[in-house]
């Protein structure tokens, strides 16, 4: 009946259609105004814009952007769709003419700028150019430049994104306006972006403040990266580039081609994009393991074990991305995506342990060959089912998913990531030992006698205890079966219906349906001679296997000086380590598989069914004031399943446990523009977060591989996170080409999820126990500015510079309960929220003219809380440090078609350093990751 009505009542009017575009390709956010009744829009993101509810007769149509000559055109308006066709833009002359025409960063930037101004939400772009020229290799590196955006980096490269210093899981990642599955080997929701290159990619869209058509699980943000779509005319752009690591000593390569045409009077549009990125890498780190289990609190600032280790390896990207279009006519169009995306991450690691509890060396080979997969499709139409009333659709099927087809030789069922440990024993002792028979960091001894990690002598008391390959015996056999899989299928519908002028109402459905299924399950083997059993085979040191030179020996921690040269011992090669991990060698050796029974509760699978609906209605009060309000609902039903342990009759029983619950989410924006240069915003969003699948696991894992005895706990009781954000927002967009941007935003949180760390005792033994748990409230509360500004007034040579800052201001708020044995409140501590950096800075200098772009940049995120110890209070949470990188890339246009790029990353090379309590000195992890670079060039063959 609507649809029926509102064709009736669009019978006697008319509507405009048509698409904006320069020499490129398609254009988004170029204004389109009919003159004679002020009636407008935006074009959209593939170049598109439509205008309803115009009276039919002479129309004069004004289409403006800045850096062109605007265009005006005379139409005759009939009633029903009117399609004008494509409207070609020519660079105005003046300053800005060479920046359009020849420029590396501007046509991109003024894509980006143009989205920003017109958008309904409180955004910040990137556009695909911008993407490439930047020091970034993958999309989370890429979005870390938007201002209030910072990134984790795991072993150099960015892989989560964190929005106005919330968690990760915070901030929605999605792939074309859908969310991407996790495979996440932690069991989040956040979607790994490592295995996304850069290339694949035409649009950032970074939503700080969401409209009620976005899903709503976002209270730091929604990210959405928007992949290629057809071109206008047939393009072909191929590009090779090859680049070199200091600290691994090796090369890397990269290249990816662009291919897209139209056919059937251009109906029909293809893209097909396909790129590779080879990197050899190498990192150093000392990890620091304090026995925070012990039961004596001044005891647990003593360390359990210090490990020295080598990250050498080779990570791969390969990606498909393909994108059909069909357009029937203006009114009805098809479209089709295909992503088919794998990041392989072989990652040999070396590691020497100082076990200071145990009085002995340990030494580990890993062979880890981690493979991510991203793939999926969807499809979907868009129906103009009267001149003022749009339907859109689309069906969705994407899954992520982690796995390890290591060791070759083992059974399926044993695959994992394989590690084989051999120990030594000291005749003498570690010196820097404390009275009370602990090592501690020197400003923590009892009695001032300790160590100092980053100037670290072992001072032996017997001079011949040095880590030697003839007295490392292999003790110990670990496969980690850690396979993760997360797959979505997602059905959606929008309807917009244009009631007039200056309303307009949007309405929808979106309904997901998820399976994850995850398991972290440690298998360990033992020789039957490490137990003492008569009869068995001798224990095997490592000089009686197959090894091979210490890889890059002279970049070993070469930051400190080589105090770690002595470790540097030669390893075994991988095919050495995966004989090892074979029944024929384990049953020769008379080793056995002693993994507990209670690893059954390691696996856990899932199902989450999400429904969501909403409605928004957009009003333009004056030609000025525009007010967008709405809502959002989404139900969400999840079934859990695992397995339980009872260690009394060393029985496994399958548990299986429902948590539902509804969210609903009002919305309501102000954008105001007194100037055409000017908008101030405001907002009033309600967001939340679902628990990650990992924390409602209803099981628990035990590992008592390490030095310290853990525990690992679901929580199956966890609620959801909410948030009720208010912003404001003030943008001021320059003539020529650049931004003044300044907010502040608020964000009041209730069941605050984080991960604990609290000391248990069970049976005698002292574990130390992570379990999620919920928290009552807290708040952020921060202020952001960014300025983007080319100098092209200055005379000459000069007017090629400008200058690209952003500032981020954040502090949170966490009240810590600390409780008793019985449950009862002791005391609250207050701290701020994981992650949350109460500094992010971003700034560059830039010369672009004659062809030629210069870019330095830098990115600063300031000290932040990773880890809260409730019970053990803040003495005990582990932060990050202040990290700050620079980066210089440069671009040069040898002809129109050809252009010449080179970047070099982390000159720097500051370490990532995680610490514990309140000393940046008692650190728990220090990672180097050297620089790096590449040189290419990138050719546009048609």
């Amino acid at each position: 009946m609507l649809i029926w009505a509102t064709h009736t009542m669009a019978q006697s009017e008319a509507s405009l259609s048509g698409s904006v575009s320069d020499q490129t390709g398609y254009l988004p956010g170029v204004n389109v105004l009919v003159m004679e009744t002020s009636q407008g829009a935006p074009t959209d993101l593939n170049g598109k814009f439509e205008i309803s509810n115009l009276p039919p007769g002479k129309a004069t149509l004004r289409v403006s952007y800045l850096g062109f000559e605007t265009v005006t055109r005379e139409v005759d308006l009939k009633a029903g769709s009117n399609s004008i066709g494509d409207i070609k833009l020519t660079e105005a002359s003046g300053d800005l003419e060479e920046y359009v025409i020849q420029g590396t960063m501007v046509p991109s930037q003024l894509k980006a700028i143009s989205i920003k101004k017109n958008s309904l939400a409180i955004m910040d772009v990137i556009a695909a150019d911008a993407i490439g020229k930047l020091p970034d290799r993958n999309a989370a590196e890429a979005v870390q430049r938007l201002p209030a955006a910072s990134v984790n980096r795991y072993h150099g490269e960015a892989n989560q994104v964190s929005v106005r210093g919330t968690p990760y899981a915070w901030s929605s990642t999605l792939y074309n306006g859908t969310r991407l599955p996790s495979s996440n080997v932690n069991g989040n929701r956040n979607a790994l972006l490592d295995a996304i290159p850069a290339e694949m990619i035409q649009y950032v869209q970074l939503s700080k403040a969401i409209t009620p058509d976005m899903e709503g699980d976002a209270i730091g943000g929604s990210i959405n990266f928007v992949t290629r779509s057809a071109p206008q005319d047939r393009m072909l752009n191929v590009s090779a580039a090859g680049g070199y690591n200091q600290k691994s000593q090796n090369g890397s390569y990269n290249a990816s081609i662009v291919y897209g045409d139209r056919f059937f009077n251009d109906k029909f549009g293809i893209i097909l994009a396909a790129s590779i990125w080879n990197r050899n890498f190498s990192s150093d780190e000392i990890v620091l393991d304090y026995n925070l289990n012990m039961a004596v609190p001044a005891e647990r600032y003593s360390i359990n074990t210090m490990n020295a280790k080598r990250y050498y390896g080779t990570r791969r990207t390969t990606a498909l991305n393909a994108a059909l279009e069909y357009e029937f006519n203006a009114d009805q169009k098809l479209f089709a995506r295909i992503v088919q995306d794998q990041f392989d991450d072989i990652r040999p690691v070396y590691e020497a342990y100082y076990e200071f509890e145990e009085n002995r060396y340990r030494y580990s080979n890993r062979e880890s060959e981690y493979r991510t997969y991203l793939k999926g499709y969807e499809f979907g139409g868009v129906h103009h089912l009267a001149t003022n009333f749009k339907m859109d659709w689309k069906l969705s099927s994407y899954e992520s998913y982690y796995n390890l087809e290591t060791p070759p030789n083992m059974p399926s069922d044993q695959k994992g990531l394989p590690i084989a440990q051999f120990y030594q024993d000291l005749e003498g002792d570690f010196g820097g030992r404390s009275a009370d028979g602990h090592v501690y960091n020197i400003f923590d001894a009892p009695d001032g006698k300790g160590i100092t990690p980053l100037n670290f002598d072992p001072d032996l008391t017997n001079e011949n205890d040095f880590m030697d390959p003839n007295r490392l015996t292999l003790q110990q056999l670990i496969i980690y079966q850690i396979d993760q899989r997360d797959r979505d299928n997602v059905a959606q519908m929008n309807f917009t219906w244009d009631v007039n002028p200056d309303f307009s109402l949007k309405a929808g459905g979106k309904f997901r349906f998820k399976e994850n299924e995850a398991q972290q399950t440690p298998m360990v083997f033992l020789p039957n001679a490490r137990l003492g059993i008569p009869g068995s085979a001798p224990l095997r040191t490592l000089s009686e296997f197959q090894r091979m030179d210490f890889p890059a020996p002279g970049t070993f921690f070469q930051e400190l000086n080589g105090q770690f040269d002595a470790l540097a011992i030669q390893p075994m090669p991988q095919s050495q380590t995966f004989e090892i991990f074979s029944p024929e060698f384990m049953e020769e050796n008379d080793i056995n598989n002693y993994s507990p029974a209670s690893n059954a509760t390691t696996t856990y699978n899932g199902t989450e069914d999400a429904y969501a609906g909403y409605i928004m209605g957009t009003y333009n009060i004056t030609d000025q004031l525009q007010v967008i309000g709405g809502f959002r609902n989404e139900f969400t039903k999840l079934t859990m399943n695992s397995f339980a342990y009872n260690d009394e009759t060393d029985e496994v029983n399958p548990v299986s446990r429902d948590n539902d619950y509804n969210a609903f989410l009002p919305m309501f924006h102000v954008k105001y523009s007194p100037k055409e240069q000017l908008n101030l915003r405001a907002a009033y969003t309600r967001t939340f977060s679902r628990p990650n699948f990992g924390s409602l696991s209803p099981s628990e894992s035990i590992d008592t591989s390490t030095g310290i005895p853990r525990i690992s706990r679901g929580n199956t009781e966890l609620l959801p996170t909410f948030s009720n954000n208010f912003d404001l927002m003030g943008e001021w967009f320059l003539e020529d080409i650049g931004m003044i941007t300044a907010g502040i935003f608020y964000k009041d949180i209730d069941d605050f999820i984080f991960t604990d760390l609290s000391a248990e005792t069970i049976d005698g033994t002292n574990f130390l126990v992570s379990q999620p748990k919920n928290l009552e409230s807290a708040y952020l509360v921060g202020f952001e500015m960014g300025i983007t500004k080319r100098f092209s007034s200055l005379p000459g040579f000069w007017s090629g510079f400008g200058v690209d800052v952003n500032y981020s201001r954040i502090h949170s708020e966490l009240e810590v309960p600390r409780l008793d044995e019985e449950g009862a409140v002791v005391s609250t501590d207050i701290t701020s929220l994981p992650t949350q950096s109460s500094n992010l800075f971003n700034t560059s200098l830039f010369y672009e003219k004659n062809g030629l772009m210069l870019r330095l940049a830098g990115n600063f995120r300031g000290a932040s809380v990773e880890t809260i110890n409730q019970n053990l209070g803040p003495d005990f949470y582990i932060h990050v440090d202040n990290t700050f990188t620079v980066d210089f890339s440069a671009a040069y246009s040898i002809t129109d078609k050809i252009k010449a790029f080179a970047e070099i990353r982390n000159l720097t090379n500051e370490p990532y350093v995680q610490y514990l309590g309140d000393n940046k000195d008692r650190i728990t992890s220090s990672e180097w990751y050297s620089t790096n670079g590449q040189a290419g060039i990138r050719f546009i063959i048609f």
